[in-house]
Order: C-alpha cells, then sequence, then structure tokens
C-alpha cells in the first residue's frame, strides 16, 4: 500500500504532475490509512518498503523509457534470459529442476506462468506511458483490495477493525479520485470551465 504514494510522488517530482484539491485530499486520505495501518502494526514494514521502492522505481523507469511496451519488456526479459538459463541449468544438473519433472498438470502451469506473467506487464507498460503517474499511483490501491477481498472471501482469513479502518480510509480516497475525475471530465461538457 506505500507503492501507490511513491508513483504519485514520483509523478508530482519527476514529471512535475499538479493534483486537484479534491486529488490531494484523496491523496491525503491513502496516506492517512497506510500511517494507520503502519502505526497499528507497531513497527515499520521492512519488506513493504523495498517492494514499493523497487516497483515505483520500475513504474517511474517505464514511463521515462524511450523504447516502448514490447520492446521494453523484451529488452528486460533479454537481459535476464542468460542468468535465468544458467540456473535452470544449474538445477537441472542437480536433479532439483521442476519443469519436466512435476507431473503434465504442474508443466503446462509453469508454461502458462509466462503469459499469465507477461501480459500484465506489458499492459502495465503501455499504460503507465499513457496517464499520469499519480494516476497510476492511486489506481494500484485496486489490487491491494483484490488481495484483501480474496484473502477474506476465499481464504477465509480474519479481517479486523483496524484492518477496516485502514482500508476504508483507502476506499473512500479510491471513491473520491474516482468521483472527482468523472466530475472534472463532466464539468465541460455541461459549459461549466472552473471545477477547483
Amino acid at each position: 500500500m506505500i507503492n501507490p504514494l511513491l508513483s504519485v510522488v514520483f509523478g508530482m517530482v519527476v514529471f512535475h504532475e499538479r493534483l486537484r484539491r479534491l486529488q490531494w485530499v484523496s491523496v491525503a486520505l491513502a496516506a492517512a490509512g497506510v500511517v494507520y495501518l503502519t502505526v497499528a502494526l507497531g513497527t515499520l514494514p521492512w519488506i513493504a518498503l523495498p517492494l514499493a521502492a523497487s516497483f515505483g522505481t520500475y513504474g517511474l523507469m517505464k514511463k521515462l523509457a524511450p523504447l516502448g511496451a514490447v520492446h521494453g519488456l523484451t529488452f528486460e526479459t533479454g537481459i535476464l534470459f542468460i542468468p535465468a538459463a544458467l540456473y535452470l541449468f544449474v538445477e537441472e544438473l542437480g536433479g532439483r529442476a521442476a519443469f519436466m519433472h512435476a507431473g503434465p498438470l504442474r508443466n503446462m502451469m509453469m508454461l502458462a506462468a509466462g503469459p499469465v506473467t507477461t501480459l500484465p506487464l506489458l499492459m502495465f507498460a503501455a499504460g503507465v506511458r499513457r496517464i499520469p503517474l499519480s494516476l497510476v499511483g492511486m489506481l494500484q490501491y485496486i489490487n491491494p483490495t483484490l488481495q484483501i477481498t480474496i484473502g477474506v472471501m476465499l481464504y477465509k482469513e480474519p479481517f479486523t477493525g483496524i484492518q477496516l479502518a485502514g482500508f476504508s480510509l483507502v476506499w473512500c480516497a479510491l471513491a473520491l479520485f474516482a468521483i472527482e475525475g468523472y466530475v472534472t471530465r463532466r464539468w465541460p461538457q455541461l459549459g461549466i470551465t472552473d471545477v477547483s
């Protein structure tokens, strides 16, 4: 939940994106939710911080990169191909390899992992170049919302009052951000020029 805020900050600092008043309120609500959950946890989320920094930086680099989505992902994959192939070769020689040794269903699932991973990365790379990074950041709150929904509904994980309070702030922020964007686009069609 830290990564989306970092994307908003990158958008403002690197690309000089300006937020309208209600967008600021929305970002502040999301930040309050993240701070509340962090304080309630009682410790800094040490795993979440480097993850947010790495994926936030990845989004920034995708926006700055001169290559398009397909060419950029091909370049990234090309860089990682040799170390990955070496690793798989060493694992195969050591008798620890899973691919082609795990049965037909698992082998098919491993093969399917390629497109299942690649397609979202391609869509992300294409989308991040077309919309402001601050919008990308706010849209990234959809992911933790889906994860918590799956955890609670499918895996029957507990959802505490503390989590409800923190996520409620984030959900209010998302709703406000979406409504503000919709209204801002609709005002000019109605002949109203000042939305601020």
